[in-house]
């Protein structure tokens, strides 16, 4: 479902009101967070999808890394998962559904979490993520609306999930291509989130389904600010560029693009296949991350020490109205 659609939907349901909701639907948050205590809040989220790789084990590792990355985003330690699945039984061994639970179980207790059960229905289509429930202190949540003018804008992992699984259905990437983008898809962003919780920092959300310049324009709307992204700056896969010039693009990029497109000024220099890029739906992507100019500097240097090496400074937050400047370069 497209953020304009969601956008849509939302204005069905009620207006939830309860002192202790400090995150609900009133925001575009990664996650809900509900406080027990003054010292002690819930971080609640579910996520769940088809298949984008073959192997079932690999599959339940980047849905269950896809899931947790939400309690991440929000400065949270992942407590507790429950499964969400959807499999044609009938159709498919149910051994391949074992391993699909089995690679989502070995993420969970990766994540220091733990599987306490789930619910599974028959369905044509398999169908897997998980339920997560994590834990914060109510006053050191961090949510996507907290940016500020001066901040630098930190990236934690290369862009270009989309297009590469787009191309392995095609059968155009190598083998060695495929489990690289699988290991970065099955990398949680525990250690990136450990950083950005340790130095301090003013937003962050997990790069999903709607693309860097759509979780990006989110933060921006949120916080009230304008975001600058260097183009040239962004991290992105290997192929991802060669495979969006062959014109190998998810289709949820093209909604992504539509959705955003009115409030993102596009330099002129930047080329359509890194566009492309910028547009493309992730899944389990990386952490951006709006941290104070004074600190990025010492952000990247933890994110470094703790093996976060793809991170980089990728643009800065600006006054304005909730907007995205994409430049070719940093000037």
């Amino acid at each position: 479902m497209g953020p304009g659609t969601l956008k849509q939907v939302l204005q069905y349901l009620p207006v939830m009101q309860d002192p202790n909701l400090l995150v609900g639907m009133n925001s575009v948050d990664d996650a809900g967070v509900y406080r027990l205590t003054d010292d002690l809040a819930l971080i609640q989220t579910i996520d769940f999808f088809t298949p984008i790789v073959d192997d079932p084990y690999l599959y339940g590792q980047i849905a269950a890394a896809n899931a947790l990355s939400d309690v991440y985003a929000m400065g949270g330690k992942p407590l507790t998962a429950m499964n969400i699945v959807a499999f044609p039984s009938k159709k498919v061994d149910i051994t391949v559904l074992g391993e699909i639970l089995r690679g989502g179980a070995d993420k969970v207790l990766e994540a220091g979490a733990v599987l306490v059960g789930g619910h599974s229905i028959d369905d044509e289509e398999p169908k897997y993520g998980l339920a997560v429930t994590g834990i914060v202190h109510p006053d050191r949540i961090v949510t996507n609306c907290g940016a500020r003018p001066g901040d630098k804008l930190i990236l934690t992992k290369p862009l270009g999930t989309g297009i590469i699984t787009t191309a392995i259905k095609a059968e155009m990437a190598t083998p060695e291509l495929e489990q690289e983008v699988s290991r970065w898809m099955a990398t949680l962003n525990r250690e990136a989130a450990a950083a950005m919780v340790a130095v301090g920092v003013h937003a962050c959300t997990d790069i999903t389904g709607f693309g860097l310049l759509g979780h990006g324009l989110e933060m921006a709307r949120g916080s009230s600010v304008n975001l600058v992204i260097y183009a040239r700056a962004v991290p992105v896969l290997p192929r991802a560029l060669e495979f969006a010039a062959l014109g190998l693009i998810p289709g949820g990029a093209y909604n992504n693009r539509r959705y955003v497109a009115k409030d993102v000024s596009m330099d002129a220099g930047v080329p359509e296949a890194l566009q492309d890029v910028l547009y493309d739906p992730q899944t389990s992507g990386g952490l951006l991350i709006a941290v104070a100019g004074e600190k990025a500097g010492e952000l990247m240097a933890a994110l470094k020490e703790r093996g976060v090496t793809a991170a980089r400074i990728i643009g800065e937050v600006e006054a304005g109205p909730g907007q995205i400047t994409v430049l070719t370069a940093a000037g």
